[in-house]
This record gives C-alpha cells, structure tokens and sequence, in this order.
C-alpha cells in the first residue's frame, strides 16, 4: 500500500514539476519522505527491492530539481548528498549497482555549475575527476564533456579561465542552456561576468566611451551604466568612463595586453549582437 501511494507521489512531482509551486511541492515531497522511512528505505541497501531504491532515487532527484527552480542552493547541496549514497551503491563484493533510470548527470551538472557560480573551482574540478575516474579514466571524459548536462558547466569554466566571455554569454542565451534548471545560474553568471570585464576594463584603458561600455557589460541602457560605474566607483565626464590608474588599482602594465584582448573580443561579440538585433 504504501510503496502504491510513492508510485503515485512521484509520478505527480514529475509529471507536474513546472507548475507546481514550491511549497506545494515541498509537501508532497514531506510526504515521500514518511513513506519512505515506512519501507526503510530512506538510505539504500543492497537488499533494498531495486524498484524502491529507485522510486527512493526519483523522489531526492525531484527534490533537488525543485530546489534548484526555488533558487534554493542549500536545499539542492543537501539533496545532491543524499543522493550519492544511490549513485554510488556498490554490492557486497564491490560491483557498483546501477539504479535504473533517474537524472544523475541532470543533477551532477546543476552542482557542477553551482560550484562555478559559488568560485569553488577546487571542488569543481574534484567533482570532474571523480566523473573521470566513474568513467574509466581519460577516455572517460570525452564522454563527459559530450553529455548534454555534464559538459555545459565544463565548458563554460573553460571559457571563463581563458576569458572567452563572448561564449560565455552565447551559451547563457534561452535557447542554448540544456534545460530551464541550468538557466536559473545565468543571472549570477552574468554579474559575475560582469564584475571580470569591468576589472579588465580598469587594467587595459584608462577610460572608454560611455556607449562602448553599455555594450561591453550587455547592459540595456546607459543610465545602467551610470548605477554600474558608481558602484565600482569610476568617474563619468562628457559621456566618458575614467578609471581608477593601473597604480591606484595595485596592478602591473604587463596584465595589459591580455586585459585589452580580453575587452577586444567581448565587445566585437556585443557588436555583432546588436547588429543582428
């Protein structure tokens, strides 16, 4: 009776994620959670009957799903770690146990990104190599950065370390990220990559026209400009951005040349954008 009524419980998350709202959600999967501790399978065993360890499975992945919609990086993170336990189920000899169905690389990819948009690229790249090493090595992670879900975080940390921020804000367009859940990280990704252009900005020119700048931080208007400017306490005269002095900013002339490529590249992409548009 009770393994019926999870059946149930988790065909509705599923089925009616997208409209269902949070706290509605949040009860149903309460609810779940009860059941579960009813059948004892609240962590997994090897002698727990597979399709309850998967229904166990479904309901901690609708959980951290629906975290993740309610901008709720806490709930997901504690959600994500009572996962691995079913991700990671191996057999009294050893032998993993593989779960049937499910949205493992789902999930991994959304903690993934979140560990980008939170800095904690050591743990980031812990993450990838426990994907590699899942994966037989090496050989195993074209097949990880192939995944839908997998490989979009990947690429974008690539792109942020080398500066490629025109393809960073590419892939954070609607109709590139994988599904609406990753979409949830652009406008922190967005400010992040901001706050990089703007320091580049500071190491390469001493000033920038006021419309030039709109369109290096893919900004809607030019009094966002201002807000933004004043924020990061830069000075504005005759429709010019001036910056703080390389000297008054702590940094070398040698980070020059690489700032200015970076700035380059950014805003021939923004160009190109409001051309198209």
């Amino acid at each position: 009776m009770a393994q019926r009524e999870l059946t149930k419980l988790v065909s509705h998350l599923k089925s009616s994620s997208s409209t269902l709202s949070y706290d509605d959600t949040t009860g149903l999967l309460s609810r779940a959670k009860l059941l579960l501790l009813q059948l004892k399978a609240l962590t997994p065993a090897t002698t727990t009957d597979p399709a309850l360890l998967s229904l166990a499975r479904d309901v901690y992945e609708q959980g951290a799903l629906a975290s993740i919609r309610a901008k709720n990086p806490d709930a997901f993170t504690r959600y994500v770690s009572q996962l691995r336990p079913f991700y990671e189920l191996t057999g009294p000899a050893g032998q993993k146990i593989n779960i049937a169905g499910g949205e493992r690389n789902k999930v991994t990819g959304l903690y993934l990104l979140l560990l980008l948009t939170q800095g904690l690229y050591g743990e980031f790249h812990s993450e990838l190599e426990a994907l590699a090493t899942r994966e037989g090595g090496d050989s195993g992670m074209a097949e990880v950065e192939g995944d839908r879900y997998l490989g979009y975080p990947i690429r974008l940390e690539r792109w942020l370390m080398e500066g490629s921020y025109d393809r960073v804000w590419k892939a954070m367009k609607k109709g590139e990220v994988p599904c609406e859940e990753f979409g949830v990280f652009s406008e922190i990704l967005t400010s992040q990559i901001r706050s990089e252009i703007a320091s580049s900005s500071e190491r390469a020119y001493p000033s920038l026209p006021l419309s030039s700048t709109k369109s290096l931080l893919f900004l809607d208007s030019e009094g966002a400009v201002v807000e933004f400017a004043r924020s990061r306490g830069w000075t504005i005269k005759d429709g010019q951005i001036y910056f703080p002095s390389a000297q008054e900013t702590g940094e070398e002339e040698a980070e020059k040349p690489m700032s200015q490529m970076v700035i380059e590249n950014t805003l021939g992409y923004a160009r190109q954008l409001e051309t198209i548009v």
